[in-house]
């Protein structure tokens, strides 16, 4: 049964990385569709998939029921909401603008980004290897700025906010999908706001899209929904490490397909960049290992 649990947890891993690393794709096909009108567009469908999924599970009062029962978290998830649409902001701009392989990069260093804000804001303790591996994130950005004489600031913009989401997380404790409809739902009337005056202006998806397109965007929020519904559901059969090391099949999907589908340049300057990284994530997988495999030592001496 164990053996049946990690494989369907591994399946679900890796079919949620595939579904990230291709979208891309799907808000590319999006154009002409101005990218602000897609987030908030993304932002309304995305806290009506994730209320009817709650609602299916535990009815609407259900939905709410956490809410109700600690109104104090309002402020986190207000926040939290605000953290992560500028990240699908950052994402969803960037794809339509472009820069495909920068979003790779901001998606690489997000683990490692999150791992330094453990360390400022939570005063985690990390072994050498993990150290490293910030020293060499550190270094790719540098190949970067020194290469461009300007800053990556897409992947440094995605990188932050995501860590920044990832410490807000910290202090909730909801399925994925109940938290992601209390981040969305309370934004989504000021969303309605900007979809029905674009939409009059003449500015909106119908008619920059037209019928075609605007069908098209209505699935935005399943986009997002099942990807993280898998993940959700991968998460709770895999181990950690396992579960960390597919998370780095899409930023891999999102950079063959800025460089081979989107035909964006990547010099020697990026690659060089991208390769310090690697280098680096290989360090800090390899410290988690550890990192887990210490604790399970101390367990089991615990225990005996």
């Amino acid at each position: 049964m164990e053996q049946k649990n990690y494989r369907i947890g591994l399946i679900s891993s890796l079919c949620c990385g595939l579904i990230w690393g291709l979208l891309p794709i799907y808000w590319n096909a999006l154009k002409p569709i101005d990218s602000f009108v897609i987030i908030f567009y993304r932002m309304v469908l995305m806290a009506i998939v994730c209320f009817a999924a709650c609602a299916f599970r535990g009815g609407v009062k259900g939905a709410f029921a956490p809410l109700m029962e600690n109104k104090k978290k309002l402020p986190v998830y207000l926040a939290a909401g605000i953290t992560i649409t500028l990240n699908w902001s950052i994402f969803i701009w960037a794809v339509n603008s472009g820069f495909v392989i920068q979003t790779s990069m901001g998606y690489f260093l997000e683990p490692l980004v999150v791992c330094l804000f453990g360390i400022i804001f939570y005063k985690e303790r990390v072994n050498g290897w993990k150290a490293f591996s910030l020293v060499l994130a550190i270094i790719g950005l540098l190949i970067m700025i020194v290469g461009y004489r300007q800053l990556p600031l897409i992947a440094i913009g995605l990188g932050v906010t995501f860590a920044i989401y990832s410490a807000i997380k910290k202090s909730v404790f909801l399925s994925p999908l109940q938290s992601l409809l209390y981040e969305t739902v309370f934004l989504s009337p000021v969303a309605l706001i900007f979809i029905f005056r674009a939409e009059m202006s003449g500015t909106g998806a119908l008619d920059a899209g037209g019928m075609g397109k605007f069908c098209l965007l209505l699935l935005a929020g399943l986009a997002t929904a099942v990807p993280l519904g898998l993940f959700s559901f991968a998460a709770n059969k895999l181990p950690l490490i396992t579960l960390g090391l597919t998370e780095y099949i899409s930023p891999s999907i999102s950079l063959l397909l800025g460089i081979f589908l989107f035909k964006e340049p990547f010099d020697i300057i990026q690659f060089s960049a991208f390769a310090v990284i690697w280098v680096g994530l290989v360090f800090f997988t390899y410290g988690e290992v550890k990192e887990v495999r210490n604790r399970k030592q101390e367990e089991s001496g615990h225990a005996a």
